[in-house]
């Protein structure tokens, strides 16, 4: 249960569903709001999708692509650290950077947005150090993915209710945790690398 609490927890982090409300917010202000739900909804869903054959089909991407789950981790941990960054000193164009004006289609809320870098290497290091464990992980990532999908569909009343400085100190927050988890990965791939040059 602690195991896949943090899981939770992790990928909550990673997708920043509460950092991603004023993003999708500002990306759907030319969206009718009788749609917005709608394309919240369908966003999340591609999102989940990709997740899902991130991490049944990590192992072999990696495989293909010659990658090891060190320097998979390593790189991992650089991207959530300057994701992390952005979280925590604020940036402009948000902690994934700037969007497409108009109706998004995958691009960029179901990717990069929920579905970043950060997100799809997590998924794919969870499945790759413990396969066995599988089936737990994709329930994390359907848990997280619904929490999310809750959050953003609720974007405009949760950024209303909030206030944007509310959401702000959650974003930062957030970010904070997220920059240990990074420092955390980094460490775990160095260690490995290290190990590695011993033997």
């Amino acid at each position: 249960m602690n195991e896949f609490l943090s899981a939770v927890v992790l990928l909550l982090l990673v997708t920043d569903p509460f950092g991603n409300v004023p993003l999708v917010n500002a990306v759907l202000a030319g969206t009718p709001p009788e749609r917005r739900r709608r394309v919240v909804l369908r966003e999340c869903f591609i999102a989940f999708v990709l997740l899902l054959v991130f991490m049944f089909f990590g192992k072999t991407f990696l495989a293909l692509m010659s990658l090891s789950e060190t320097s998979l981790t390593i790189a991992g941990g650089i991207i959530l650290f300057m994701i992390a960054i952005r979280m925590v000193f604020g940036h402009p164009d948000g902690a994934f950077g700037a969007g497409p004006v108009g109706e998004p289609f995958i691009v960029p809320v179901a990717v990069p947005f929920i579905a970043g870098p950060s997100a799809l290497a997590t998924v794919m290091l969870m499945a790759t150090r413990e396969p066995s464990k599988v089936g737990m992980w994709a329930a994390a990532i359907t848990v997280a993915m619904a929490i999310s999908t809750v959050v953003l569909a609720m974007g405009d009343r949760l950024q209303r209710w909030m206030g944007e400085r509310a959401m702000t100190a959650v974003e930062r927050l957030m970010g904070l945790l997220l920059t240990a988890i990074a420092i955390e990965m980094l460490l775990t791939g160095i260690r490995a690398f290290v190990k590695g040059l011993a033997a």
